[in-house]
């Protein structure tokens, strides 16, 4: 088991690097996604990561940046919105649709990550991580596809492959089941907000007043 800090992206002492990477995860999900990764050019592919750990200052920086109108915040349609003039209450949940709280990021546990294929992307075409990308008629629609017939050869799966009226609909993360399994049922309400002891959370009042709802539907997801 993860200390609690590991848990919240506070420690990355459970991580190494992927083979010829700077990308980290936990030894078990980085030699399966090896696994995967060879299989996958077997296929034809160049399966490779967008982003693995991320940690508590990082998501941290997304989350604040987003609440205060600094980054980019979607609508359920993949429209961008401005949320400076929404209250408090719409303004984190449009926020939580795509991108989690800090201590609450799938990304600080070490067993899940964001993939693509880069030789699949058009030349002058950045990233977006959106669903669109992976769609019938998207980038990676072909590498898609092979995720989803292979995945689970590798222990691998999609939490957000539906959507339940939480979290957006997200082909591009993985999770490595026997790691992320144990992650989530240790992670709890009260681990969360003791990772925010002495940090700047935006919204945080709210937040903590309505975990009670927040956490099983945007949080506790399996």
């Amino acid at each position: 088991m993860i200390t609690d800090e590991m848990l919240t992206g506070r420690s990355d002492a459970h991580l190494v690097k992927l083979h010829g990477s700077p990308h980290r995860l936990q030894q078990q999900a980085a030699e399966a996604f090896s696994n995967m990764q060879q299989a996958a050019r077997a296929a034809g592919f160049d399966l490779q990561p967008a982003s693995t750990f991320r940690d508590f200052d990082r998501q941290q920086a997304i989350w604040n940046g987003k609440f205060r109108g600094e980054r980019p915040v979607l609508d359920q349609q993949s429209q961008p919105v401005e949320v400076s003039a929404l209250p408090v209450s719409a303004r984190c949940e449009l926020i939580l649709r795509w991108s989690a709280l800090p201590g609450a990021s799938r990304h600080h546990w070490g067993s899940d990550l964001d993939i693509y294929d880069p030789t699949l992307l058009p030349a002058g075409s950045k990233l977006q991580l959106e669903p669109w990308e992976y769609e019938t008629d998207g980038y990676f629609a072909a590498l898609n596809q092979w995720i989803t017939a292979n995945m689970t050869e590798f222990c691998f799966y999609r939490p957000f492959a539906v959507d339940r009226g939480g979290v957006a609909v997200e082909p591009w993360h993985l999770s490595y089941r026997p790691l992320a399994e144990l992650c989530a049922a240790q992670l709890t309400p009260e681990v969360l907000i003791n990772s925010w002891q002495g940090k700047d959370v935006a919204g945080a009042d709210w937040v903590v007043a309505h975990l009670a709802t927040i956490f099983p539907r945007f949080i506790a997801i399996n």
